[in-house]
């Protein structure tokens, strides 16, 4: 139950709780955000609305910086330069317009108030469990957003949400469905596999020397290797400089003075409860029943206060902490619920309280000790401090060299020394690198790249220009060596190739062994040299780990007419895999929170199905034009 109370307190009640607060709200800059998004040739028309090319590119670099947080050191920028991404992204935006147009028509609109509540509901923006317009401000700033803009997306998205609503809602699974669809779904069935390797036949598979020369000319597409280039580049960020400074001890002692709540530890409290619990949802006689007892309880724990512990594990239904006597530990302020916690916080140490009630039910609270708020001390902090001091001058020193570092990288173009020179850079040396990527991080940035593969570069032998490749780093390149694109020549890739073509036409005669020995299986015959593996029960939604998706589709898409039956497929590597079906095991009777779930999941994806085709027969209503240069042109 304390892990409940802190995670209802952390979730969604606490936002319910802060979205009925008044705050007091500045919607500032909502109505000139509407005249921001264009901007740049019109990408797509929807209806009447213009998609431009600036909103386009500030919501494709969006989705970028999203993948490369998500799939960190795998990110290729590549894959973000693709036609199918970018449409990908177009098409979103198209969705937007449509759903918004529909919701204009339809008359809804978000209200200021509404969208207040909605925003202070947002754990992000809380300081001690309560909106802060400071931390607001702070989190938006640190996204590179205004006020405006994110209130201006805030009720777009309610908007688009409410559009959808009106028929999503009417997504119902009568209980027929229901039983038919679990049943479906949680039925076992018995099998086993026998796997025909292509490299059993292997060895009956010769490649001739023709063959492969053959093919090496008619595909040529396949060995083209593209032009590469090796690089000299110099960096200046704020990191590497921030490395290099010192920092002095008045400076550390002064910014330690400067920022002292920075550096306080908040005071916490120690409790222990009697919870008599209650749902919010139950009836007036279930209420006053808990009610009572909780008096009952508090009655006893005033004559004997000593006795708080035992009372606790003999009447507490928290069973979280229950056996600890009612101990719940150290906590400070946002770790409970409200009333909890506002009654904890107004306590004198050993004090024990009234009834509280919340929405788990009744709590009778002792106060065990006091935790005072503390400072820590210039030593515990030095480190924290000279770490802050040397990002603070690293990007102090940062800001005033980048646009030196430009103007020398540009005015100097034929060589980076001068540059790395005045500015203490060191000169460096990259692998070779494509146009689409390379092996170091730095030089993988696509603008770069791109500046790289120029003929100012590669013919001229001029500097690229300074390049942002991340916040506050700046890169610079030359060209050291140039390998046009090429064909790799038959004796380097001819092994590869001997090999390659030796397991496609094993593949071929694999893939025929099995499906004999299937008809000979389906025959009522049984082929020599199958290895079946022990018999195992699968079902749809948990499959056992090694059992490939080819082979669990075709267990259940079987005849279970007559057992045992048999399926093959072709498996992934090149062989051929059959499936022998010996068994069915229809599940038991569902019990009820069960069934709940998956009517719930159902519905959820009935609501989908019905949202993707209300958006579908809008787009099919709305005259849409998209740009084909958009899609194929680079925004590197």
């Amino acid at each position: 139950m304390l892990e409940v109370i802190r995670e209802h307190a952390q979730g969604k009640i606490a936002k319910i709780i802060l979205a009925l607060i008044t705050v007091p709200f500045a919607l500032w800059g909502v109505d000139s955000y509407f005249k921001q998004g264009g901007g740049g040739p019109v990408v797509a028309k929807v209806g009447e609305q213009e998609i431009h090319q600036n909103e386009f590119s500030r919501t494709l670099k969006e989705q970028q910086d999203r993948m490369r947080t998500s799939l960190g050191k795998s990110y290729d920028p590549a894959m973000m330069d693709s036609p199918e991404i970018r449409k990908s992204v177009l098409d979103g935006l198209v969705n937007q317009q449509i759903l918004l147009a529909e919701a204009k028509q339809a008359g809804l609109a978000v209200s200021d108030a509404q969208l207040a509540k909605l925003i202070a509901g947002i754990e992000a923006f809380h300081v001690n469990g309560k909106f802060s317009h400071e931390r607001y401000e702070a989190v938006l700033r640190q996204q590179n957003m205004t006020i405006g803009m994110f209130e201006h997306r805030v009720r777009q998205d309610v908007l688009m949400q409410m559009a959808q609503e009106g028929v999503s809602r009417n997504a119902f699974v009568p209980g027929s469905v229901a039983d038919g669809m679990i049943r479906t779904l949680e039925q076992q069935r018995e099998i086993g596999q026998a796997v025909i390797q292509i490299e059993q036949f292997m060895p009956q598979v010769k490649i001739e020397a023709s063959a492969i020369k053959d093919y090496y000319e008619k595909h040529q597409d396949e060995f083209k290797l593209p032009e590469q280039a090796r690089l000299e580049y110099i960096v200046l960020s704020a990191e590497n400089l921030a490395a290099q400074v010192t920092v002095s001890d008045e400076e550390i002692a002064a910014y330690y003075k400067e920022h002292a709540r920075q550096f306080g530890q908040a005071e916490e409290r120690q409790a222990s409860h009697i919870l008599i619990g209650v749902a919010e949802n139950a009836s007036a006689t279930e209420k006053a029943a808990a009610m009572d007892k909780a008096r009952k309880v508090l009655q006893e724990v005033k004559k004997t206060p000593d006795n708080f512990a035992q009372l606790a594990k003999q009447y507490s239904q928290d069973s979280g902490s229950a056996s600890q006597g009612g101990d719940l530990g150290y906590f400070g302020h946002g770790a409970m619920v409200k009333p909890f916690e506002d009654a904890v916080f107004k306590m004198n140490a050993g004090e024990i309280s009234d009834l509280v009630q919340s929405n788990f039910g009744y709590h009778i609270i002792k106060l065990t000790a006091i935790k005072p708020a503390k400072l820590r001390s210039l030593q515990e902090a030095h480190a924290e401090i000279v770490q802050e001091l040397k990002k603070e001058k690293g990007g102090k020193k940062f800001a005033e060299n980048a646009e030196n570092f430009g103007n020398l990288v540009y005015e100097q173009g034929d060589s980076l020394a001068p540059a790395a020179k005045q500015l203490g850079l060191k000169v460096e040396q990259s692998g070779w690198v494509s146009r689409m990527a390379s092996d170091t991080p730095l030089l993988s940035n696509p603008k770069l790249l791109q500046a790289v593969f120029t003929e100012e570069v590669l013919k001229n032998k001029r500097n690229t220009e300074a390049v942002e490749v991340r916040p506050n780093t700046l890169v610079a390149a030359r060209l050291l060596e140039y390998k046009p694109a090429s064909i790799k020549p038959l004796e380097e890739v001819s092994s590869a190739l001997s090999q390659r073509l030796q397991r496609q036409q094993a593949s071929v005669l694999a893939v025929k062994w099995g499906k004999d020995a299937l008809a000979q299986l389906q025959q009522g015959n049984t082929p020599a040299a199958l290895n079946w593996t022990p018999s195992q029960l699968v079902n749809r939604t948990k499959p056992p780990a090694g059992l490939t998706p080819e082979v669990l589709m075709a267990a259940f898409k079987a005849k279970v007419d007559k057992l045992p039956t048999y399926s093959g497929v072709e498996n992934n590597q090149g062989g051929y895999t059959l499936v022998r079906l010996s068994k069915l095991v229809d599940p038991g009777v569902q019990d009820e929170a069960r069934k709940k779930a998956y009517i719930q999941q159902f519905s959820s994806m009935l609501e989908r199905e019905y949202a993707a085709a209300y958006l579908a027969s809008l787009k099919q209503n709305t005259k849409i034009s998209i740009s084909k240069e958009a899609l194929e042109k680079s925004e590197r």
